[in-house]
């Protein structure tokens, strides 16, 4: 007989197609009953595939689970502590991610510093033809950029930056030997010496309002946020005052604290930019995250190494 794992909500379609080949998947979202599928097939379940996340609760109902596997690279949707206390493992889909939200930081600087959102409006309206060429704006070449969090897509996001000659540094938990940028121990020194603030650390307890009033004051009215991590890392309230007392220059945001709503104050910013958390919303990157969400439950089940253990 398969192996009886659950759903909790909607996958990557090429995802759900591989899982339902190799198990008898459940689907909880779809269940007219969610609580009746988990109290008649809770008892069998011996994995979770999920794309949303996986709490206590859910975590308790399952007495014979084994593996969680999380869609994505951060899983602190999952209720880790949880699962550990069980020992359950826990599985993300790292690495495979990198280069699509590395390029999207870029793009979201780009459009920031060379205001495209609002560039693509001028022509659109017909502005360029009435009134002449905008106003002049920045360039990246030149700047300095501070990275929060020097991990896998922070080293990605740094080596795109040196190649349209930024000057970059990180700021992290401790100095990485051998890395070729400068490191700062104290976040709020790093950002008062920089043009830009990339955020792309993990979320975790630790790391909460890390980007608070303080470190978004010394970034100042010339610098700019850049958030392409998660949304719980910034004093989103702090972010809006600043911005709107133009005491910080401007952000490019790809999470929000509650998401999928956004702050109207940052909706109606002209130096803001905002995308609906589409780091690694790419064709090929999503394809190869379900693909390791497969191979990490395969290896479970056949008592092989977890390709990507968080836990």
């Amino acid at each position: 007989m398969k192996p009886e794992i659950l759903m909790p909500g909607p996958m990557l379609q090429s995802c759900m197609d591989a899982l339902d080949a190799a198990y008898t998947v459940h689907r909880l979202w779809a269940a007219p009953d969610p609580a009746a599928l988990l109290a008649e097939a809770g008892p069998r379940v011996r994995a979770i595939a999920t794309a949303k996340g996986c709490d206590a609760a859910l975590i308790a109902a399952l007495p014979k689970l084994e593996v969680i596997a999380s869609f994505g690279v951060g899983y602190d949707s999952v209720d880790v502590g949880a699962a550990q206390a069980r020992g359950v493992r826990v599985t993300n889909t790292p690495d495979v991610l990198n280069d699509a939200v590395a390029e999207l930081t870029i793009g979201l600087m780009v459009a920031l510093a060379r205001r495209l959102p609002q560039a693509d409006a001028y022509v659109r309206a017909g502005r360029w033809r009435a009134e002449g060429v905008m106003p002049l704006t920045r360039q990246l070449t030149g700047a300095k950029a501070g990275i929060l969090g020097l991990g896998r897509i922070g080293k990605e996001i740094a080596r795109r930056l040196e190649a349209m000659r930024v000057t970059v540094s990180y700021h992290g938990r401790s100095e990485q030997p051998g890395q070729p940028y400068r490191y700062y121990a104290d976040l709020a020194a790093m950002a008062r010496d920089v043009d830009w603030l990339v955020v792309i650390a993990p979320a975790t307890p630790q790391t909460v309002g890390v980007v608070s009033r303080a470190v978004l004051t010394a970034l100042g009215p010339e610098g700019h946020l850049v958030n392409v991590a998660r949304g719980s890392l910034v004093d989103e309230p702090a972010l809006v005052d600043l911005l709107g007392a133009g005491a910080l220059g401007g952000a490019a945001l790809d999470v929000f604290a509650d998401e999928p709503t956004v702050p109207e104050a940052l909706m109606a910013m002209e130096n803001v930019v905002l995308a609906p958390h589409v780091g690694s919303a790419t064709h090929h990157t999503r394809w190869a995250m379900g693909d390791v969400v497969v191979r990490n439950l395969a290896a479970h089940f056949a008592g092989q190494p977890l390709i990507s253990p968080v836990a």
